[in-house]
């Protein structure tokens, strides 16, 4: 018979999978290392692993202890298979940013999850890197991880991913690709493939927010180039332990659009329903395809699996909400179709400057038309109505009437956008769409902003 005496011992040994049609501009072989094929669902397994066993042969985790770790959710979702393996108990330290996937996932392996805000510094006491340590400090009989300097993360990877890469290529490959977060991977299997040829290039992927990149140039830690991005799993706004720039031959950005754009692609193109920094990792190949020739072979890892990002980078709503979807936007109705079915939002003259606030809060909008048994007869806008306010406190039972301003102008449903844009302005927020079932719909400079590619 063959079987694992448990799930850990079905880590590794992940497939390589040759890339067609998304690739099919590059002249050299490109096999992605679809880690996905992991139990954990990522290539954080292999390392997650590894740290636990180290801590445990030092002393560092010992029996019905508590590991403690930061983490974008992959690792933890790692650590959760050897804690139920081994009998430990987990809590995760996770950034809002993560998809709601990952915190449920986690919670479903009987991780105790706790979110930290993204947008702090590393140093702030909210940030995930400060909070879990913290927690490593004061929880009793715990074990904080530490993944970002904690060197087992670079040995799994030189002890497993690099060999496996090695062997599965036959010692034929010329390139290797990934993401940078932890470090760890690129690292560990960068030192095991020029080990074997020193004449291998590795390759980092680096995103827009993130110090990599120029620091590998210059040596410069520029904190100018910390900001914050939508891009999960790779880039740092801090230089990890496990990061060996000198095993890194060079580093090229991809930006939040591309990286999502082409997670999507991949799933489309070739069946492949990996994450958002395969996403990433995928465009780097062929924005450095300059660097490759016929008869090389690039390997390219993909680190987790798809499901983790359905409500975020395969949702068509979310993506359109950041303009990652590459839609044609020609006439008013195009700005207007995903959301033409809600009733249009309107006040009338009688309604007092109170009902028009409250209108704006409950449906997050900041324009609106104002109506008579006429028909339009003015507009309110929430600046202009902050201005009454400050003017005045009683402004709230104000008439609207006495309040408004003018109406918006109305154009028909064809109206080419560069008209319609030429009629916003800063004495003018909105038009008005008027539609053949004879009910209107609004277009704001937001609207506008929104369709521009």
């Amino acid at each position: 018979m063959n079987y694992a005496e448990n799930i850990l011992g079905t880590i590794g040994n992940t497939p390589l999978v040759k890339l067609n049609k998304i690739t099919a501009e590059i002249p050299a072989l490109v096999l992605a290392k679809v880690e996905t094929f992991n139990p954990g669902n990522s290539v954080k397994d292999r390392m997650a692993v590894k740290m636990i066993e180290d801590a445990e042969a030092d002393g560092r985790l010992k029996p019905g202890g508590t590991i403690i770790e930061g983490t974008s959710g992959n690792t933890g979702m790692g650590l959760a298979l050897g804690a139920i393996v081994k009998g430990y108990k987990l809590i995760c330290v996770i950034t809002d940013k993560q998809s709601k996937e990952k915190m449920d996932i986690l919670r479903a392996v009987g991780a105790k999850v706790i979110v930290c805000p993204t947008d702090v510094e590393p140093s702030d006491p909210r940030s995930y890197y400060s909070v879990s340590k913290r927690l490593g400090e004061e929880t009793p009989n715990s074990w904080y991880v530490n993944q970002y300097d904690n060197l087992s993360n670079k040995q799994a990877h030189y002890e497993s991913t690099g060999p496996e890469i090695w062997e599965q290529t036959g010692g034929k490959i010329t390139h290797f690709v990934v993401g940078v977060g932890t470090g760890g991977t690129i690292s560990g299997v960068a030192k095991y493939l020029k080990e074997k040829n020193p004449n291998i290039k590795c390759w980092g992927i680096d995103t827009y927010g993130s110090v990599f990149k120029k620091y590998h140039e210059t040596g410069i830690f520029d904190e100018n180039e910390i900001y914050s991005y939508i891009t999960e799993g790779i880039g740092e706004d801090i230089l990890p332990k496990n990061v060996d720039f000198s095993l890194i031959d060079g580093f090229t950005k991809v930006t939040d659009k591309d990286a999502a754009v082409y997670q999507r692609r991949l799933a489309l193109e070739e069946g492949i329903f990996v994450g958002n920094s395969a996403g990433s990792a995928v465009k780097g190949v062929l924005q450095l395809k300059e660097h490759f020739k016929p008869g090389d072979v690039v390997v390219v890892l993909f680190h987790d699996s798809g499901s983790r990002y359905v409500g975020k980078m395969f949702n068509d709503d979310w993506m359109r909400e950041r303009g990652f979807l590459d839609e044609d936007f020609k006439k008013a109705e195009d700005v207007i179709k995903d959301h033409i079915d809600k009733p249009l939002v309107t006040v009338r003259t009688e309604e007092l400057v109170s009902h028009a606030i409250d209108r704006m809060r409950k449906y997050k909008i900041s324009q609106i038309p104002v109506i008579d048994t006429t028909g339009f007869v003015g507009s309110v806008d929430e600046t202009d109505l902050f201005q009454h306010y400050v003017s005045d406190k009683n402004v709230l039972d104000t008439p609207i009437k006495d309040v408004m301003g003018k109406p918006y102008p109305i154009v028909k449903a064809g109206t080419a956008i560069e008209e319609v844009s030429k009629l916003i302005s800063k004495d003018n927020q909105a038009v008005l769409v008027a539609l053949e079932n004879g009910k209107h719909h609004i277009i704001t400079k937001y609207d506008i902003i929104g369709s521009i590619r």
